[in-house]
């Protein structure tokens, strides 16, 4: 049998080879990537270092690697620690659209409690108990679309990627907002004023046409209260729509 890379057996929290049964050690992955999560919530993915792990650890730096392998070992593992086990979304088999609507809704709670998992590098396929379990769920959802494993696989790649990006965004601005004192709706309003101003409707005729428009000025009806909402719903539906062609087709194909 292939022996099994020392970070999935860290992800998995296997035994490690050779390891010998005895006293539990104080230190362990799991406080480790405990510690560092707590401080990327607090300071940013960026501010999370071997060095200030250990302190907050009361250990050196050095006796972490021994835990979890490296600074890039170590944020696989946080991202997998934050991702936590899917809540249990109770999707029904036979209404696919309402099943990934809740899928892509969690796991924008997730990255709304843990902001920086929109800064954690790709580095390759899901391989965490965590990321594997929001795999599963998300191919349950789509257990009865008629799609082959892989375009299951390609919606939730397209599901998640649009999730990781509207956070981020959505952090950016909030970032922006603590600073200049305002709300979303006053950024764009101020926005869409300034523009209507310089915008040659000779030159740019369509976007002259949506500055003059007054969609700036105020949010469309029955939108919700929170901007950031209505543009995640309204981009999510569209990935919907466009996965429901998808069914469509391969139905057609059957």
């Amino acid at each position: 049998m292939d022996e099994v890379p020392a970070l999935l057996r860290r992800l998995w929290r296997l035994p490690s080879a050779g390891g010998r049964l005895g006293r539990r050690p104080e230190l362990d992955v799991e406080r480790v990537v405990r510690t560092a999560v707590g401080l990327a919530d607090r300071d940013g993915l960026a501010g999370v270092t071997l060095a200030k792990v250990a302190k907050e650890l009361g250990v050196t730096a050095m006796s972490l690697y021994r835990h979890v392998g490296s600074k890039d070992d170590l944020v696989v593992l946080m991202e997998d620690a934050a991702d936590g086990a899917p809540p249990d979304l109770d999707l029904p088999e036979d209404d696919w659209r309402v099943g990934l609507r809740a899928w892509a809704n969690a796991l924008r709670d997730v990255h709304r409690r843990h902001p920086w998992l929109a800064d954690v590098p790709f580095t390759g396929p899901p391989s965490g108990p965590n990321a594997i379990a929001w795999m599963d769920a998300g191919l349950r959802a789509l257990r009865g679309t008629g799609l082959d494993e892989g375009d299951k696989v390609g919606v939730q790649m397209v599901l998640a990627g649009y999730v990781r990006r509207t956070s981020a965004a959505e952090r950016q601005m909030a970032e922006r907002l603590s600073g200049a004192g305002t709300d979303q709706a006053g950024v764009e309003r101020d926005f869409g004023r300034a523009l209507a101003r310089f915008v040659d409707p000779d030159r740019f005729p369509d976007a002259a046409r949506l500055f003059a428009s007054g969609v700036f000025e105020h949010p469309p009806e029955g939108a919700p209260e929170d901007p950031a909402d209505h543009d995640f719903a309204f981009g999510l539906e569209l990935i919907l729509d466009g996965t429901a062609a998808a069914v469509e087709a391969a139905a057609a194909r059957r």
